[in-house]
């Protein structure tokens, strides 16, 4: 009798339906279904025999990481209940090459990874199903957040020091419980973007660091104030804490959406570009972590999203 109800329930969790996948990078695939299953309490992601992911029940959707470039994978997608599982769906795909040439770089560093949200190739994903929206939303939003120079020039200044810069302490004056303390290698004569915003971006050379600072201005001594600040490594993916500001409001790095002159005069920018927007939704999509909204309007654009 227990064999036969173990039969029953397994017979009533259908394999996913229309299963496809997309490589996003040379190392992942997203792959998405749908939940045919009722009743289900998870589902399984397999690669052979182990499973790589659980996910909770209803799920439709995932990204499968830590994968080889240029390999083909064959994934399996399971619902189970309890200790008992599906029919499992499987699909074959390929994930991305490994990145040729050189990406961004600046001062003899790399501007992250080729695979950083920042310098990922976005042209084939798939379209987002609020894009009419957030494209709607653009006309009379945009900000042109371009700084203003005391002598006309435009742009946010990128100052590169050596790494034998000397460190000076940085006093924050608003939101020092979300940024990275000090002390920064942030000369004197750093330059000082125009406008309100006064942001600071110093390259360190050798050690690959970058800084960020907001609301900047000379502070005691050699040291700096500055509403917040940041620093990323420039050789790493590695986020900042969920949450969390930084130079700018999404909490992301700024330099690597800066269009910059060498890469004009080379013919080619193969990285996103940051603009910014009056009115946002109260929501974030990597390579943002932080939120400076309270709307909660589906139809205004998230920090971090991506268009092209």
């Amino acid at each position: 009798m227990l064999a036969t109800v173990l039969v029953v329930l397994a017979a009533a969790l259908p394999p996913p339906g229309h299963l496809h996948a997309q490589a996003r990078t040379a190392g992942s695939i997203t792959i998405a279904w749908r939940d045919r299953a009722r009743g289900e309490t998870r589902y399984e992601v397999r690669r052979g025999a182990a499973a790589v992911l659980r996910l909770g029940a209803g799920a439709t959707r995932v990204r499968v990481t830590g994968l080889r470039p240029g390999r083909r994978y064959r994934l399996r997608v399971r619902a189970c209940r309890a200790g008992v599982c599906g029919r499992a769906a499987s699909i074959t795909v390929r994930t991305r090459p490994a990145a040729t040439g050189a990406g961004p770089s600046i001062g003899g560093c790399p501007v992250f990874p080729a695979d950083n949200a920042w310098n990922r190739d976005v042209s084939q994903d798939p379209v987002d199903p609020n894009s009419d929206a957030y494209v709607r939303a653009l006309p009379g939003n945009l900000h042109p957040d371009f700084g203003s120079g005391r002598y006309g020039d435009y742009g946010i200044p990128i100052t590169v020091v050596p790494q034998a810069q000397p460190l000076v302490p940085i006093r924050f004056t608003a939101y020092g419980d979300e940024s990275d303390p000090g002390p920064y290698p942030i000369p004197r004569d750093a330059r000082i973007e125009g406008g309100s915003d006064r942001h600071v971006i110093v390259v360190q050379q050798g050690a690959c660091r970058l800084y960020e600072l907001f609301a900047a201005a000379h502070g005691a001594g050699d040291g700096w104030d500055a509403d917040s600040g940041a620093r990323f490594d420039l050789r790493s993916n590695r986020s900042r804490p969920a949450g969390w500001t930084s130079a700018d409001a999404a909490g992301l790095p700024i330099l690597p959406g800066l269009a910059r002159a060498d890469e004009a005069s080379a013919g080619a920018i193969r990285h996103a570009l940051r603009f910014t927007v009056r009115r946002t939704q109260n929501a974030s999509v990597a390579p943002a972590r932080h939120v400076a909204s309270n709307d909660s309007s589906a139809d205004l654009p998230p920090m971090g999203l991506r268009f092209r």
